[in-house]
């Protein structure tokens, strides 16, 4: 555990899910091969796809919808139906192709393997102080064990702009009924997450996993409160 800003006593705490949580990167890769191989064997002309076909239909919907990548989900289900569209199908066939894309990738999005020792920590924790969840992405905390540690959870696009804009941070404090300077945000992002809770006026702590250098971080514009190298040890902040 390293201090780089003083840490002033705090009421509760935010975190981050992907990478901070859990490791991220299987269930993506997962999800995004069983996703492709749903749209291959949909319907035949699809049968070719490869992962670059199904970048060119976001990559459209982003240039019609600059900020619709705070919204993750929606940029995707999106793009489905553009890529339906755009092979003849009609709308209502479209629709309904996107919403089987959907479940089939809300299904595999949600396969997370959540370490016995998070379940451990979050446990420890939440009979302390009111926890928060705070995302970019679309995992769903209901389905794979994290829920009952949170009071909530907010998701970019639903509940604002993706950090590290403020709004999400913002609206954590004005629900929990805090200064934002009395909360703690947990995550692995030193932009998301560390400069984006520093500048939303919340202190900011950098799960540092993977053993980097903070200043040799091209993101680390901004050093975070504390750094840790396993969740565990959020314990002794308490």
């Amino acid at each position: 555990m390293r201090f780089y800003r003083p840490l002033t006593p705090f009421a509760a705490m935010t975190f981050d899910l992907d990478d901070t949580l859990y490791d991220n990167h299987p269930v993506i890769d997962r999800t995004e091969k069983e996703v492709l191989c749903f749209i291959r064997q949909y319907d035949s002309k699809f049968s070719h796809f490869c992962r670059e076909d199904l970048y060119v239909y976001r990559q459209a919907v982003l240039e019609m919808e600059p900020e619709i990548y705070h919204d993750v989900t929606l940029w995707r289900r999106q793009s489905a139906e553009l890529m339906f569209s755009y092979h003849g199908f009609n709308r209502e066939e479209a629709v309904r192709g996107a919403d089987e894309i959907m479940s089939c990738f809300t299904y595999w999005r949600n396969q997370i393997t959540v370490p016995e020792s998070t379940h451990n920590t979050l446990s420890v924790l939440a009979e302390k102080i009111p926890l928060v969840a705070i995302t970019n992405g679309n995992a769903e905390p209901a389905e794979c064990g994290l829920a009952p540690y949170f009071k909530f959870v907010l998701k970019a696009g639903v509940d604002g702009r993706s950090k590290p804009y403020p709004d999400m941070y913002h609206l954590a404090a004005e629900r929990l009924a805090l200064p934002a300077n009395q909360i703690l945000h947990v995550g692995d992002n030193l932009q998301t997450d560390v400069e984006g809770a520093i500048r939303s006026g919340m202190q900011a702590c950098w799960i540092n996993i993977e053993n980097k250098n903070l200043m040799q971080e091209p993101e680390g514009r901004l050093v975070p409160h504390v750094e840790i190298s396993d969740l565990d040890s959020l314990i002794a902040l308490i």
